[in-house]
């Protein structure tokens, strides 16, 4: 498996072909049963993300080149609406405060069916956040997905549920730090 990272906008946009081609296939498994429409929201969300400064695509392809999975993210803005959501809790405004810096977001992390077991999830996910220069990470997911337990075992923890919008599944919204990034200065 062969692993890159960019921040590069061209080369993010370029990509989602085997993107999206590989988001279909591993959400439309249980139990996202996700569709057609889903996928259009993705490539909708995708070509508005990309271009957001502080943007990271990582990526796991085969040595035939074929993509085995991916994971994305960046960071929350000022005008974030990550936090609207919750459903069980609230939050102080401290909490909630976004600058662009503050908190980083995992969007969106897939590996193929016959690719799991194999660490590329947690290579993935380690490639995304190296270098990160934020206080913590942050992510939505499925209650019912293997992936929620996999995220606590990588120190995550429950913030609240939330549902995004109204006729969104409910996802479990979970928090970590992150280290902080040595100083540059002298």
């Amino acid at each position: 498996m062969q692993y890159t990272l960019t921040t590069d906008t061209a080369a993010a946009a370029g990509a989602l072909d085997d993107l999206a081609a590989l988001y279909e296939t591993v959400f439309a498994e249980p139990p996202y049963l996700e569709g057609l429409r889903d996928v259009a929201d993705f490539l909708d969300r995708y070509q508005r993300e990309h271009r957001t400064p502080g943007f990271r695509l990582a990526l796991a392809h085969d040595d035939d080149g074929t993509l085995g999975g991916f994971a994305y993210g960046l960071p929350l803005s000022s005008t974030t609406t990550w936090w609207n959501g919750l459903i069980d809790t609230s939050l102080p405004a401290d909490f909630t405060r976004e600058d662009g810096h503050r908190t980083f977001v995992v969007m969106e992390l897939a590996v193929r069916a016959d690719r799991r077991g194999h660490r590329i999830g947690s290579t993935l996910h380690s490639l995304l956040l190296d270098q990160v220069d934020a206080q913590r990470v942050t992510l939505a997911v499925r209650p019912e997905a293997p992936a929620a337990a996999w995220y606590e075992h990588l120190g995550y923890d429950l913030i609240g549920m939330s549902r995004p919008w109204p006729e969104a599944p409910i996802y479990r919204v979970m928090i970590r730090a992150l280290p902080r990034l040595p100083s540059t200065s002298p």
